[in-house]
């Protein structure tokens, strides 16, 4: 059964949030600090973490920013109303989705669902196509990482997902729409800071001249192509 941990100081919330998710056969445990969610992390394993910003001691960000130095899980984060700036800088650091405060509890089922399925679908498909290879770039869909000529790394599930779909279509220019739709698993919305905060993230991670890239190219007005001569 897959389980994930809840990081919230709001013990109401987090004792709802179990409640919610066990009914749909989703097993959680929940902690009230970032020191503590860390500490979890270490002593089991967890299919998904969702993670408010705002918290006593270490606060979302530094939280996250943590985990992502050890896991590559899905996170999802929790920002408040109308604060962009916090979507964007979790986005940035690497977490794989955001929901509001308040939010509807079956919204948010629906999008840890869909995070797990995601993230457990593209580690199934690794079994049929082990690796790909490009100039300078080797994707590792076994273990989930990238080789570039700054040695090999994981990526977080939105960054791997992202770009192994991409990498897939080497050559087709893909919509927004398409690739949100693929790699979120939802319908779209016309909100392009989810993609534009993985890609920006990406470039940084593969590319040798971030602003001038060589895999991932944007094709303006339109979305994105993976480049079909490497």
């Amino acid at each position: 059964m897959n389980k994930i941990l809840i990081i919230d100081d709001d013990r109401e919330l987090c004792a709802l949030i179990k409640r919610s998710v066990q009914s749909e056969h989703i097993e959680a445990d929940f902690c009230n600090t970032g020191k503590e969610g860390l500490q979890k992390l270490k002593e089991q394993e967890y299919q998904l973490v969702v993670l408010d910003v705002m918290m006593p001691g270490i606060d979302g960000f530094e939280t996250l920013e943590e985990i992502r130095k050890e896991n590559s899980l899905p996170i999802l984060m929790f920002t408040s109303k109308n604060d962009s700036a916090s979507k964007v800088r979790g986005l940035r650091a690497g977490a794989d989705d955001y929901l509001t405060k308040p939010f509807d509890m079956d919204e948010l089922i629906a999008r840890i669902a869909s995070l797990i399925r995601r993230y457990t679908r593209f580690n199934q498909q690794a079994g049929a196509m082990q690796k790909l290879d490009f100039d300078g770039l080797q994707i590792d869909l076994e273990n989930r990482s990238v080789t570039t000529e700054n040695g090999t790394f994981e990526l977080p599930p939105k960054e791997f997902d992202l770009l192994l779909y991409c990498a897939k279509h080497q050559g087709k220019i893909l919509t927004k729409q398409q690739i949100y739709e693929e790699v979120w698993g939802e319908e779209y919305f016309y909100d392009d800071s989810n993609i534009m905060a993985i890609i920006s993230r990406l470039r940084k991670k593969l590319e040798v001249n971030p602003s001038s890239p060589k895999y991932i190219q944007t094709v303006k007005g339109i979305g994105y192509r993976f480049n079909k001569e490497v």
